[in-house]
C-alpha cells in the first residue's frame, strides 16, 4: 500500500506522520525548536531550525519503514509568519511569527488610513497584527536595509517546501492570511502589493492545497532512501486540521484547542466577514471558510499549570471539577498574547476576575479552561452574525485530549462535539492532501469520506448549558470594562 508523509510545522515543534492510503498511521515523531522573544510582545524563529528539524524528523520517521512505498509529502503550517530571503536565498532576518504583536501601528494604519472597507473589498479581510502585510510595513519602516534586500517572501511551511523541492510556492489557504491575497478571486491583490511596496515576482506562485508543486530534490531523496517523491503544496495549519477532521464542503465546523484556538466554518462559496471579527480565507478543499482565532488557548492551560502551579499533571489538576461546570464564580480572560478575534487588540491581557477569600485552586484551573471556551464562543457568535448555521462541531488539538475541556466546550457552545478517531490534526490533513495530489483520491472530499471517522460525541447537558449561557453573558461584559486599563 502506498504511504504519504504529513508534516505539521508548529510553533513549538514539528509533527511528522507516515500514513497509509487507508488512513492508518504507521509512524510518527515530533521535533522541537526554540522560539525567540527579543522584546516584549515579539515572537521570532530561525527558519533554518525548521529545515534541520525536517531532516531529523524525516530520517526518524522512515527508519525501518518501506521507503519505496512513500509517494508524497505535504504540509500543514503555522500561518502568517514572514520569511524573507535575499537574491542568494539567504534568510535576511528571523521569521516574524503569527503571535508577534509589534505591528500595532502598521495595523492601525491599514485599518484606519487605508481603510477597512478597502481592505475587505481587496482581500476579504481587515488587518490584524499577526498578518504578514503589517509585518512587511514594519520591516520597511524599521529595517529599511533588510526590506531592500527582499527577493522572495514566503510562509513558514513554504520555506520547507522550497528547501525540499526548490519550488517557490504557497497554497491559497495559507496565502489568505497574508492580507495580500484577493480571497474571493484566488489571486494576489494588486492594490495590496502597492500598499506594501511589493512586486508579484517577490511572492510565491499560488496553488490549491492538493496540487503538486515539485519533486523531492535528488540529493535529499538519496539521503533519505526515497525515490520519485512528490511535494504537494499543503495548507495553513487550521485548514489542514479541518481536512484531517473531515470538515470540508458546506457547513462543517471544527474547533481547535492548540497553542492558539480556532473556530473554523467551511463553505462551498465565498463569504466575506461582515462584522470585522473573523477571517475569510480559501479552504484546502478548493472552497472557502470563515475562521475566528484566539491567540492563546491550550497555551493558557500550559501557562497556568506549568509556570504558575508548577505541575504538568493536567489530569490531576482537573480531577473532580466536573461537578462545578457552570457554577464557578471565577472568570479568566485568556488574552495572554493580546487577542485577535473578535477584539483585534494587541494590548489586551489575561486577567482573573471574581476571586474571594474562599476561591480555590480548582476554581482557578476551571476558570482558565472556561475562559478559553468563552473566547471561542465569541467567535461562534461572530460566525452566526455572518449567517453561518452550525449544528455540531469537531474538536481537535492538544486541549481536546482533556475529557473535562471537551464537556466545557460542548456546554459553552451548546453543540454536540465530535472527537475524530485520529486526533493528529494538521499533520494528518497534510498527509491526506498528499494522497489527493498523488491521485490516491480524486478530491479532498473523497479522501475525507473514506478516511475520517468519529470515535466519540460529547453532548451538551441542558441544565449545564443554560448555566453557561448566563455565565457567558457576564463574560462578554468583562473585556469592554477592562479595555481602558489595558
Amino acid at each position: 500500500m502506498n504511504t504519504y508523509i504529513g508534516i505539521d510545522l508548529g510553533t513549538s515543534g514539528a509533527k511528522f506522520l507516515l500514513v497509509a492510503a487507508d488512513g492508518t498511521i504507521l509512524a510518527e515523531n515530533t521535533q522541537t525548536y526554540p522560539v525567540s522573544y527579543p522584546q516584549s510582545g515579539w515572537s521570532e524563529q530561525n527558519p533554518e531550525d525548521w529545515y534541520a528539524a525536517a531532516l531529523r524528523g524525516l530520517k526518524e520517521l522512515l527508519a525501518g519503514q518501506d521507503k519505496s512505498a512513500v509517494k508524497g509529502i505535504s504540509f500543514g503550517g503555522q500561518m502568517h509568519g514572514l520569511v524573507a530571503l535575499d537574491a542568494q536565498d539567504n534568510v535576511i532576518r528571523p521569521a516574524i511569527l503569527w503571535n508577534d504583536g509589534r505591528t500595532e501601528e502598521e495595523t492601525k494604519y491599514l485599518n484606519e488610513v487605508v481603510g477597512k472597507d478597502k481592505l475587505s473589498a481587496w482581500t476579504g479581510n481587515i488587518a490584524f497584527a499577526g498578518f504578514t502585510a503589517p509585518k512587511l510595513l514594519w520591516m520597511k519602516a524599521h529595517e529599511p536595509e533588510n526590506f531592500k534586500k527582499i527577493a522572495k517572501i514566503m510562509l513558514p511551511k513554504d520555506y520547507l517546501a522550497y528547501r525540499l523541492s526548490g519550488a517557490f510556492c504557497t497554497d491559497l489557504s495559507d496565502a489568505g492570511g497574508m492580507l495580500l491575497l484577493d480571497v474571493a478571486h484566488r489571486r494576489w491583490s494588486p492594490e495590496m502589493l502597492k500598499v506594501t511596496a511589493m512586486s508579484e515576482t517577490q511572492l510565491p506562485k499560488l496553488h490549491e492545497s492538493y496540487e503538486v508543486v515539485g519533486m523531492l530534490k535528488p540529493e535529499i531523496a538519496d539521503m533519505l532512501g526515497l525515490k520519485d517523491v512528490r511535494i504537494i503544496a499543503g495548507a495553513g495549519d487550521n485548514a489542514a486540521a479541518a481536512v484531517g477532521t473531515g470538515v470540508v464542503g458546506e457547513g462543517g465546523c471544527n474547533i481547535s484547542l492548540g497553542t492558539s484556538g480556532t473556530l473554523f466554518v467551511s463553505s462551498a462559496g465565498y463569504n466575506e466577514d461582515k462584522v470585522n471579527a473573523l477571517h475569510s480565507f480559501c479552504h484546502a478543499d478548493g472552497g472557502w471558510h470563515l475562521m475566528g482565532c484566539i491567540l492563546s488557548a491550550a497555551s493558557c492551560n500550559a501557562w497556568w499549570s506549568d509556570r504558575i502551579l508548577q505541575t504538568q499533571d493536567y489530569a490531576k489538576e482537573q480531577a473532580g471539577l466536573e461537578e462545578e461546570l457552570g457554577k464557578n464564580d471565577v472568570y479568566f480572560l485568556p488574552y495572554l498574547m493580546g487577542e485577535r478575534s473578535p477584539h483585534n487588540d494587541v494590548t489586551a491581557r489575561g486577567a482573573f476576575i471574581g476571586m474571594r477569600p474562599d476561591t480555590t485552586r480548582g476554581q482557578m484551573t476551571l476558570a482558565v479552561l472556561e475562559g478559553v471556551a468563552f473566547a471561542l464562543r465569541d467567535c461562534l457568535e461572530a460566525a452566526k452574525r455572518n449567517g453561518a448555521a452550525i449544528a455540531r462541531t469537531k474538536l481537535c488539538g492538544g486541549g481536546a485530549k482533556s475529557p473535562l475541556w471537551r464537556k466545557i466546550v460542548a456546554n459553552v457552545m451548546d453543540l454536540p462535539v465530535e472527537i475524530p478517531q485520529t486526533e493528529q490534526g494538521p499533520a494528518f490533513g497534510a498527509a491526506m492532501l498528499a494522497m489527493v495530489g498523488c491521485g490516491e483520491y480524486k478530491s479532498v472530499q473523497e479522501a475525507a469520506s473514506a478516511i475520517v471517522r468519529v470515535k466519540e460525541t460529547v453532548y451538551p447537558d441542558a441544565e449545564t448549558a443554560a448555566r453557561y449561557e448566563a455565565r457567558y453573558r457576564h463574560f462578554t461584559n468583562l473585556y469592554p470594562a477592562l479595555k481602558g486599563l489595558f
